[in-house]
């Protein structure tokens, strides 16, 4: 059982690092949009027109697996 429990662990911790790596590639992504638009033709941006350019779904994703980590790593 406890051999059990470290597999999971592991695996909970591997999607935990995955989902960490897409937000930061996401947030990469948007950064390099917003230099470029900034290079171009520099605009004030407000934090809600920045946060509408990020993939909503995948960031649900990656806060749902941190979650998950969270609570495996509590119990």
């Amino acid at each position: 059982m406890e051999q059990n429990q470290h597999q999971q662990r592991r695996a909970a911790d591997q999607e935990f690092h995955q989902s960490l790596n897409q937000l930061e590639g996401i947030l990469q992504d948007s950064l390099t949009e917003n230099a470029e638009t900034q290079i171009e033709e520099p605009v004030e941006l407000e934090l809600a027109d920045d946060l509408t350019d990020i993939d909503l779904a995948a960031f649900e994703d990656a806060v749902a697996d941190i979650e998950k980590y969270l609570e495996e790593k509590t119990k």
